[in-house]
């Protein structure tokens, strides 16, 4: 049996959709946040209807949304990652591979570009019993790429990507940076208001710099990169250790001389 894990993002649609045709008995997974765009809902049923079989979703019982986590948790980002990510995804994924006891492998949606291919090659070498694999990467597919797939599929894309953002992660997500938060601003201030209040009231902060800690109800909105800002799709293994140092195994597969299955 294969997990496939679907995030309402494009790639790990297309993830999904090559599993179903790789492997015989695929079990499609959604974890639910409760802080993503509406149209989350609309792009899941066009998948499931692509797909021809449900995406089950799961959350976590003890939190409601990103919201509810930072509250609760008085803690936002740090060294040892996003509260909410670990509460409303980590902990889930562990849960079910709990409740599940045995798997042939993970699908996972990491695309075919270098700094993916790093984070799947971290992922493999930090988390081997999850029997990770990336068919996006076997199969030398990018994120591009697979828009053009659902495009071709006739599955419009999730709002959030054609509102400019790199990832449909949820909206206000407390890894993005400057840029990013003054988009967030402009684009859904009453979501902007609730974390610059949260940031009161748990006192920290989404953002630092050189100076340290800058509140979003302090932040000029001047400040940032106005242009698309990457933020790490929120992956259920989002604080994957020395991600930012690329592993020298990723040129290797760049240039076809090993498989993403033959790194170690």
């Amino acid at each position: 049996m294969i997990i496939a894990w679907f995030s309402c993002g494009v790639t790990s649609a297309v993830a999904c959709k090559i599993a179903l045709s790789l492997y015989e008995d695929v079990q499609l997974y959604y974890i639910e946040t409760g802080s993503g765009h509406p149209d989350n809902a609309r792009f899941l049923a066009d998948c499931e209807k692509w797909y021809g079989q449900p995406i089950h979703t799961i959350r976590n019982d003890k939190y409601l949304n990103v919201k509810d986590v930072l509250l609760k948790k008085r803690y936002i980002n740090g060294p040892t990652g996003a509260a909410c990510t670990f509460e409303l995804k980590k902990q889930v994924r562990y849960k079910l591979e709990k409740e599940l006891g045995a798997w042939d492998g993970q699908v996972w949606g990491f695309d075919y570009e270098p700094k993916e291919i790093n984070r799947a090659i971290r992922l493999k070498q930090q988390y081997p019993d999850t029997k990770p694999l990336f068919p996006l990467i076997e199969k030398q597919i990018t994120k591009p790429d697979a828009m053009g797939m659902l495009w071709k599929a006739n599955i419009e894309i999730p709002a959030m990507y054609k509102m400019g953002y790199n990832n449909n992660n949820c909206i206000g997500c407390v890894k993005g940076g400057m840029g990013y938060w003054n988009k967030i601003r402009k684009e859904f201030p009453e979501v902007f208001a609730q974390m610059a209040q949260i940031e009161r009231d748990v006192g920290a902060t989404c953002l630092k710099d050189k100076d340290g800690r800058i509140f979003l109800d302090e932040l000029p909105t001047w400040r940032g990169d106005p242009v698309e800002e990457i933020i790490p799709d929120c992956s259920l293994i989002c604080q994957i250790e020395f991600q930012e140092i690329i592993d020298r195994q990723v040129e290797r597969v760049l240039k076809e001389e090993i498989s993403i299955n033959d790194v170690a």
